[in-house]
């Protein structure tokens, strides 16, 4: 009798177990993948997320593990929803119960009877309100409980419990209502959260803060009564009021995420290197930037952190999904020509090679009888010019002259070799120095940041997981000299901060302009940062009266103000060294003393002292050493007999430098005629181009009708062949020697006219046209 009782709920038990395990294996238990199940979240280096791209189904969820909630939210969830949770098997049959008997009793639902498990199982697998609903909720959750561990169901549940609108799992409603992470979540907070599930459409705080208020408070009085929390931390959260931020979902560096979403598919969770406050701060001062920006225009910003070249801030857009801006296209990769941003790694370069020094003495003089003759940007030829004078200035001139020594197919090799591109280059020949190639900003900053990395350019880093991967630019010392070139204050800018620089020591930045003002940029580093903007229209078209210097550098330097100020300019490297040179010879003060006209403070690498190179095709040594009679005072070359010979070392400038020189200076003061009774294969010099017609310093006064300026004859005399003319440094036309041309200026104010022979001798007036 006993064996027959103890039988029958046995054979009953195993009977419900078998048909358990039947529909175990008849219908299987299917999570859904991570990938399809999740927002991909893009976040900052904190964990803030910067933005989020909605599921399939347009549900927003951010993945959550149970170590990174709260543990005050687990307490209030477990005590308030699922005080058995650990040790039921899924389903809570007094609950159940205890249910069916309230609804019953009072005819509609007062308590719910489902466990956690058995919510889960209503996420993953949506039912209908009825027992058979019911009768497949508590089957799922028997299921779930059989294939998965309590710590992975309460993990689920983290993730897809319903918090109103689009939002689930706990730490999107966080940060959807909160502002923050569920790790950080308050008692009244977690509280909160806890019961928001139950009813999140009437519960929502951010539409009925009073109902959500009331619902917390009730769980924290029943986190009191059950002692699972104190008294005092219970008083101290019912005096938290409840308030939430209007749903939204997080828009920040729009652009960079997309790009990371779309490199990443298959991760939900993108962590970044962002800097999130720092990213704030850029978007808030681009927002009033672009106020004074043309319609149609748009821009991009790079911030770097040199050390790790992890990014700390990025723009794509001036405004993220403005069609009339383009909005849509992110020129922090956009292909753009880069003006004159190529320029300070042909000088690093030149320097590395023994080119020159950073005082060397270079020409800005026009390109005459070249088949390429750029003008400057600014107009007009300045002469005798150093390096960095050169550089700072970005002339035109001496880096295409400079290029062309040290080779155009040789620095766009260097330039790849460091893993950096650039489109076109075996097609743009010497423009290629001025913009007649395409990069990109990230491609820019990347190559800046080696001016503070010892010469090494680095891949750019978007998550920490990134490996650190660098390639040789520059060696150090020419790295080094290079940004002390550019490091200057820009007290002539006009900033649109009102706020005084916090910048202790001068950045190293440079500017360019593209070729029809199409672009606009200004990159600059100090010790701890790179950054790097552009501006201009994405489709192309010009933006006149939009330069570098204007409309990028402010930009640029109300960026630094957002970083941590630089305290000191690093100290030069070992093999930089500083030393007092002398022009016109380019060569050490020391060496020749007594010929030395200007002394200028240079950085030199590795004890190299190149000398300024005469380009004359005659002369080819510098300083120049004659034999002179002492009683005519005139020059005779080797094997031509004088009565008193005497020897004297002269020291040339570049003969096309001789119309901004003193007359003393000239080459027809300082060598000698020669002896009448000796001859020379070749002169030492030549008679220069004289322009005639216009005196140096002439006002010209606008004719009575103020319509037009008077036509003014032009002719030269001396010189050699057809002559070149130039005006304001472009040029003009060419004559013969003794015609006439007619020269009529049409803007008010200064204006250069430059003669050039076939010997690259010039002549040069200045003229003003009165107004």
């Amino acid at each position: 009798m006993k064996r027959s009782v103890l039988k029958r709920p046995l054979l009953l038990l195993g009977g419900l177990c078998l048909i358990l395990w039947g529909l175990d294996r008849r219908y299987p238990m299917q999570l859904p993948e991570s990938v399809g199940l999740y927002a991909h979240v893009v976040v900052d280096a904190e964990g803030r997320p910067l933005r989020s791209f909605a599921d399939t189904q347009g549900v927003w969820r951010y993945p959550v593990t149970l170590e990174q909630v709260s543990p005050r939210y687990i307490e209030a969830l477990l005590t308030y929803e699922d005080r058995w949770f650990w040790y039921h098997p899924g389903v809570n049959p007094l609950a159940l119960a205890r249910a069916l008997w309230q609804a019953l009793r009072y005819d509609e639902i007062v308590s719910g009877g489902s466990t956690l498990t058995m919510q889960v199982a209503r996420r993953l697998y949506p039912h209908t309100r009825t027992l058979t609903g019911k009768g497949q909720q508590i089957l799922r959750a028997l299921q779930l409980e059989r294939h998965l561990s309590k710590p992975e169901i309460l993990t689920l549940y983290l993730n897809l419990a319903p918090f109103g609108g689009t939002i689930e799992g706990v730490q999107a409603a966080s940060f959807a209502y909160l502002d923050k992470p569920a790790s950080d979540l308050t008692p009244a907070e977690a509280a909160l959260l806890a019961v928001l599930p139950q009813t999140p459409s009437r519960l929502r705080p951010d539409r009925h803060p009073q109902r959500a208020q009331a619902a917390r408070d009730k769980v924290l009085r029943r986190m009191q009564s059950l002692n699972v929390w104190t008294s005092e931390q219970v008083a101290d959260a019912l005096q938290e009021p409840v308030y939430a931020s209007q749903l939204h979902t997080p828009l920040s560096a729009a652009l960079f995420s997309r790009r990371l979403q779309q490199r990443y598919p298959q991760h939900s969770l993108i962590q970044t290197t962002l800097d999130g406050a720092l990213q704030h701060r850029l978007e808030d001062t681009l927002a009033h930037y672009r106020e004074h920006l043309p319609p149609q225009s748009s821009l991009a910003v790079l911030v770097v952190r040199n050390r790790d070249m992890s990014v700390q801030a990025y723009a794509g857009t001036a405004e993220f999904g403005n069609e009339a801006r383009f909005g849509y296209l992110d020129m922090v990769t956009g292909i753009r020509s880069p003006g004159s941003t190529l320029k300070p790694f042909l000088y690093g370069m030149a320097i590395e090679a023994g080119l020159i020094h950073s005082q060397s003495l270079l020409s800005d003089v026009p390109r005459d009888g070249q088949t390429y003759r750029p003008g400057n940007f600014s107009g007009g030829f300045s002469g005798p010019v150093s390096a960095t004078e050169a550089l700072q200035r970005s002339l035109n001139v001496p880096a295409v002259n400079l290029l062309e020594q040290f080779g155009a197919a040789r620095f766009t090799q260097r330039w790849q070799q460091a893993g950096l591109t650039l489109q076109n280059q075996g097609e743009a020949g010497l423009a290629l120095i001025l913009g007649g190639t395409g990069t990109s900003l990230e491609q820019l900053v990347r190559a800046y940041s080696a001016l503070a990395n010892a010469g090494q350019v680095g891949e750019l880093r978007f998550r920490p997981e990134d490996p650190q991967r660098w390639r040789y630019l520059l060696s150090p010392g020419s790295a080094w000299i290079t940004a002390e070139m550019l490091r200057t204050r820009p007290e002539f800018l006009h900033l649109h901060s009102t706020q005084p620089s916090t910048q202790s020591a001068p950045i190293a930045w440079k500017t360019g302009t593209s070729y029809g003002f199409r672009d606009a940029w200004a990159v600059g580093v100090d010790q701890n940062y790179t950054v790097g903007v552009w501006v201009g229209r994405p489709d192309g078209t010009p933006m006149p009266g939009h330069f570098g210097a204007q409309t990028a550098a402010p930009l640029l330097f109300t960026l630094f103000q957002l970083l941590p100020v630089q305290q000191a300019s690093p100290p030069p490297p070992a093999s930089v060294q500083q030393q007092t040179i002398c022009w016109p010879l380019g060569t050490l003060a020391s060496q020749y003393p007594a010929l030395c006209e200007q002394t200028h403070n240079a950085w030199i690498l590795d004890y190299t002292v190149p000398p300024t190179p005469l380009n004359d095709h005659v002369i080819t040594t510098n300083p120049l050493l004659l034999w002179v009679d002492e009683s005519s005072q005139q020059r005779a070359p080797p094997g031509c007999q004088l009565t008193r010979p005497t020897q004297r070392t002269i020291a040339l400038w570049p003969a096309a430098l001789e119309p901004w020189l003193k007359v003393s200076q000239r080459r027809s003061a300082r060598i000698p005629p020669l002896d009448p009774r000796c001859q020379e294969d070749s002169p030492l010099y030549q008679t220069r181009p004289q322009i005639t017609g216009l005196e140096a310093g002439a006002r010209i006064t606008p004719t009575l009708d103020q319509n037009t300026s008077p036509q003014i004859p032009l002719q030269v005399v001396g010189g050699t062949g057809t002559v070149s003319w130039y005006v304001d440094g472009r040029f003009w036309q060419t004559s013969l020697a003794n015609q006439v041309l007619h020269y009529q200026p049409d803007v008010a104010g200064e204006h250069e006219i430059l003669v050039v022979d076939s010997q690259g001798l010039t002549d040069r007036k200045i003229v003003t046209l009165l107004r």
